[in-house]
């Protein structure tokens, strides 16, 4: 490989949430254990060589005065856009800086209802939107994904327009590629659920921050290209903070079409005068959206899915009980113990505490809105993996 995805880092004392930060606080790594972060959402790789190149290039500069955003920032997401997603017509004016996806979120969410309104999402559902509906005090409204006979999780579209209909909801939230469950929903199945929306009169936020990362096949398609009717009805955001692991840099954007809506959601965000790019943060973008930042994307992608795919081969012939459907995307997997745990005795909280006195520190299902499943992360290098699943093995999934 051209790119280095087996490096150990020691993120320790290094602004790490992932390694400094254990989320259950009654609960302690026992003494020699090296915590191994598999819960918060971001890669312990070193980050793309042209992202550290780009940002250091401007470090060397030494004044980081007020700026604008340049063309190249636009450009390069346009350019990133056509080439990853096809999407064709995109233009300056359709996209705008945000401080984060779930910032953007929030700012779409007030600028549209009302405290008390309902709004839809799935189910499970990213804690993140959750926090933001509860901290906004909106009413949350779900509609279940299911599994299929073949363990793919579907949207149940006459669900989503009974519960619209029921609960006069106007707003829905649709993650795609879905976290926590790992679908990368084709177009046939974003152009369903968008024939709701439609006819529901539902506007759409349309979280795509896990674009880039499909694995095996499978391609994000972009809700806004499904139609006419999708691209007007829908925001949009992207970041490359997942792709790129660099959430600590902030840095999001989103893409909106109708001028109306664009006119009305940004109008929230600049109310607030916090939605301001960092230099840095710029520069990173730059570095990530380049053509030797889609090279070390490529490869990263190899990584991550043979992850997954010996995480999931493992346990499900190690630890009889528990299952999990192979992402399509993203680099969660989402475990459902409740068979495990049922045939041994064991609940399903002392099982997550069990991990962490392994070290194996993962995140609580129920977070997400499904007590029986432990959410995964596996963007790591594989010797840690493989430590993991030992483990897992010889002090967690025991009777």
């Amino acid at each position: 490989m051209e790119f280095d995805f087996t490096t150990v880092l020691d993120r320790r004392g290094r602004d790490a949430l992932a390694v400094d930060v254990i989320p259950y606080r009654d609960v302690a790594v026992e003494d020699g254990l090296r915590p191994i972060p598999m819960w918060v959402a971001d890669m312990s790789f070193k980050t793309a060589p042209s992202i550290v190149e780009a940002v250091q290039k401007r470090l060397d500069h030494p004044n980081f005065g007020y700026f604008m955003l340049p063309d190249s920032y636009f450009d390069a997401i346009i350019n990133w856009q056509k080439t990853r997603h096809g999407v064709e017509g995109l233009m300056k004016a359709h996209i705008g800086y945000e401080n984060g996806v779930l910032g953007g979120v929030s700012a779409a969410i007030r600028s549209l209802t009302n405290e008390g309104d309902p709004i839809l999402v799935h189910s499970p559902t990213y804690v993140g939107f959750l926090h933001v509906l509860h901290d906004l005090g909106r009413k949350v409204v779900t509609s279940p994904l299911v599994r299929d006979a073949n363990g793919v999780w579907r949207m149940d579209t006459a669900d989503m327009e009974q519960k619209i209909k029921e609960n006069g909801v106007k707003l829905v939230i649709f993650c795609s590629p879905h976290n926590p469950c790992g679908r990368v929903w084709t177009r046939g199945e974003i152009v369903s659920a968008m024939d709701v929306y439609r006819k529901c009169g539902c506007t759409v936020i349309s979280d795509e921050i896990w674009a880039d990362l499909t694995f095996d096949g499978h391609r994000h398609i972009p809700t806004q290209s499904v139609s006419e009717d999708a691209k007007m009805r829908t925001i949009a955001f992207y970041a490359p903070s997942k792709t790129f692991s660099l959430a600590g840099l902030i840095g999001s954007y989103h893409i909106i079409y109708n001028e109306s809506l664009r006119k009305t959601v940004t109008a929230c965000g600049s109310a607030t005068y916090y939605n301001s790019c960092n230099v840095l943060s710029l520069h990173a973008l730059l570095g990530a959206y380049s053509p030797e930042g889609a090279r070390w994307l490529d490869e990263l992608k190899t990584v991550l899915y043979q992850n997954l795919r010996y995480v999931k081969d493992y346990m499900e012939t190690e630890f009889k009980g528990v299952s999990m459907f192979l992402p399509e995307g993203t680099y969660m997997l989402f475990l459902n113990c409740r068979k495990w745990c049922d045939a041994h005795g064991v609940s399903m909280d002392e099982l997550l505490k069990r991990g962490v006195r392994a070290g194996v520190i993962w995140q609580n299902g129920a977070d997400f809105g499904d007590p029986d499943s432990i959410r995964l992360n596996v963007a790591l290098p594989f010797s840690l993996v493989e430590e993991a699943m030992e483990r897992l093995r010889t002090r967690v999934f025991t009777d």
